[in-house]
């Protein structure tokens, strides 16, 4: 799990009903981690000396957790990259990758969107522990554009600022000069934000420039991404550099140095990489950079020491998901944050030598912590030990869950959504569930979903006033929603079935298109037919339920030929949901081969698949 120490006012947010602290404004955002793992405290596999750390060393490690976009809305259908595996979210946002094998000293989880910059996470991984993230995407949003032979500056109201000189474009994947307009995507990150922790990359460690790992403390960031009018990736040509202006907020301009180090982000490594430095001019740091990607303002600090704890509710069980903040005592640091695992375990790095004040609270519209404590770090790691939440401030969540014959769900999950936020409990063998969480001492609504696995089926939402104490929901049934996803089809006589894990499907609708379309494709792994793939591209003009629509395209790996479709093809539309819902129809068609052979393909398909967008 993944925190920060940031510099800002908090302050309450009644209409996205989010609680933060009021705390003094004091100086920059300095981040460091929570990983959820181990109860031992530990110096396995974290160097932040002065030798140059292990990246190489492998451990088999689980992640898991929520994406909202910018509007913290739970975004359906995200890639989620770990290791050699990967998966997509659930239309709760929610993904789990499990066992792993990744860098331990420096595990990364990465998440693509179209539309938004990719997200990245890092993360210390441990022996038979995950990690938990709430990650917020990043709108990859066209700022301005530039012409390419004459260069020139985009400016966002904020105050970033990104200067290209005349002729100092090429392609990314060619090389090759580029001379015509050049789309400008960029977005600047205060260090003052209260949600700087879940739209960063990384946990801000970095290597500085004699490769040692350094803890950071950040006065901004940058994201920026050139394409072209293709939609080609560009970036700065060889030999030339560009400027970047970072607006310095007035909350951290009074311990903002001279000149400060600067840093990229190097998305293999999951660490930032320093390389030059940013000069101050006023209210700014002004750098010149030779390529693009995420770059950070920062300086290193010196010394730091693990810590850990154990959040518990007054009946031992354990609190996962909340949210733990830690500053100094005086207040020169705001909140440093993270989120427990279901264990309720989370670890870290401090400052050594410290006066700090660690607090406790969840995610909503609360009066104030759960929890409060403080502590005091020396050159020694802290162990915390239990600490355990008073019963005024928790509830427990717990009930049974049945499926559509009301026999126990023994393969299943429930979710929990109040506001923004959303919590996730696994279903026992038995059938049961069981999950604790903070509350504020006022009571408000959330709702539940349960799930079944195994029939693929999903209840209805059930609204549920909490209370602190024992929430017993009773019997909730995982029925009603089939949330299954397939491709059938057959080819001259011969039938094919793509069935498997939801995250081999996805179907996105592209509204800018001529005309508007759907894209729906299935990479499910062998089935037998030696092929696993499939694709279906449906054009989405006044498309909805019952609705038939042209086909427009139709790919599969049993077909090698290049086809066409001479006679029109209609597809019928039975299920048509929005984003994180399903797109359901089928057809029947013949297409024509490529000449001079003409061969005729005689093609059914069924299909029913999950809209990622």
């Amino acid at each position: 799990m993944f925190y920060h120490l940031k510099t800002t006012v908090m302050f309450l947010t009644p209409s996205k009903k989010i609680f933060f602290l009021s705390l003094a404004i004091v100086t920059a955002a300095v981040s460091m981690f929570f990983i959820s793992c181990q109860k031992e405290v530990s110096s396995d596999g974290i160097d932040l000396g002065n030798e140059l750390p292990d990246l190489t060393s492998k451990i088999n490690s689980s992640v898991s957790g929520f994406v909202t976009d910018e509007n913290e809305v739970a975004v359906a259908g995200a890639s989620i990259v770990f290791g050699s595996n990967s998966t997509t979210t659930d239309k709760f946002g929610y993904f789990d990758v499990k066992n792993t094998s990744v860098t331990q000293n420096a595990a990364v989880v990465t998440i693509l969107k179209p539309g938004y910059f990719k997200a990245v996470k890092t993360y210390i991984a441990q022996p038979g522990k995950g990690a938990f993230f709430r990650i917020k995407l990043l709108p990859k949003t066209t700022t301005g554009n530039i012409d390419a032979a004459a260069g020139g500056t985009v400016t966002l109201t904020n105050g970033l600022s990104v200067s290209l000189p005349a002729g100092a474009v090429m392609n990314a994947s060619t090389n090759a000069a580029y001379t015509g307009s050049v789309a400008v995507a960029s977005q600047w990150l205060s260090p003052t934000a209260t949600d700087l922790n879940s739209l960063m990359p990384g946990d801000l460690r970095g290597l500085d420039s004699g490769g040692v790992m350094k803890l950071l403390a950040t006065y901004g960031m940058a994201a920026v991404e050139l394409t072209g009018t293709s939609g080609e990736l560009l970036q700065i040509a060889a030999g030339k550099k560009a400027t970047l202006n970072f607006p310095l907020p007035a909350a951290v301009a009074g311990t903002a140095p001279a000149t400060i180090p600067l840093w990229y982000f190097d998305e293999t490594k999951g660490l930032w990489n320093q390389q030059g430095n940013a000069v101050r001019s006023g209210n700014n740091y002004v750098a010149e950079v030779s390529h693009f990607s995420y770059w950070n303002c920062d300086k290193p600090l010196a010394n730091s020491v693990q810590f850990s704890v154990t959040i518990l509710d007054a009946n031992g069980q354990p609190i996962p998901y909340v949210s733990v903040s830690i500053k100094y005592a005086d207040g020169t640091y705001t909140g440093a944050h993270g989120s427990p695992d279901s264990s309720g375990y989370l670890n870290g790095l401090l400052p050594a030598n410290a006066q700090l004040v660690l607090e406790i609270f969840t995610d909503h519209n609360c009066s104030g912590p759960a929890y409060t404590q403080s502590i005091t770090t020396t050159n020694s790691n802290l162990s915390l030990g239990n600490i355990t939440i008073g019963a005024s401030s928790t509830a427990i969540l717990s009930g049974n869950v049945t499926d559509c014959n009301n026999v126990p769900v023994t393969n299943g999950y429930v979710i929990f959504q109040y506001g923004h936020l959303s919590l996730r409990a696994g279903v026992k063998p038995d059938g049961t569930f069981s999950i604790s969480t903070i509350i504020c001492s006022s009571n408000f609504n959330i709702d539940v979903i349960a799930t079944d696995n195994a029939t693929l089926q999903q209840g209805n939402t059930l609204a549920h006033q909490l209370v602190s104490g024992i929430n017993n929901l009773g019997t909730l049934s995982a029925c009603g929603t089939s949330v299954e996803e397939y491709i059938n089809y057959s080819v001259n006589g011969t039938n094919y079935a793509l069935t498997g894990p939801a995250d081999k499907f996805y179907g996105n609708l592209n509204p800018q298109g001529v005309p508007p379309n759907i894209y729906i494709v299935g990479n499910t792994g062998s089935t037998g037919n030696g092929s696993n793939t499939a694709s279906i591209y449906i054009d989405a003009s006044g498309i909805g339920v019952n609705s038939t629509q042209n086909l427009l395209g139709f790919n599969t790996g049993q077909i090698s030929d290049s086809v066409n479709i001479v006679t029109p093809i209609l597809v019928n539309i039975t299920e048509y949901g929005t984003a994180g819902q399903f797109i359901a129809g089928n057809f029947t068609g013949s297409f024509t081969g490529a000449s001079p052979a003409n061969k005729s393909y005689a093609v059914t398909c069924s299909f029913r698949v999950k809209r990622s967008q």
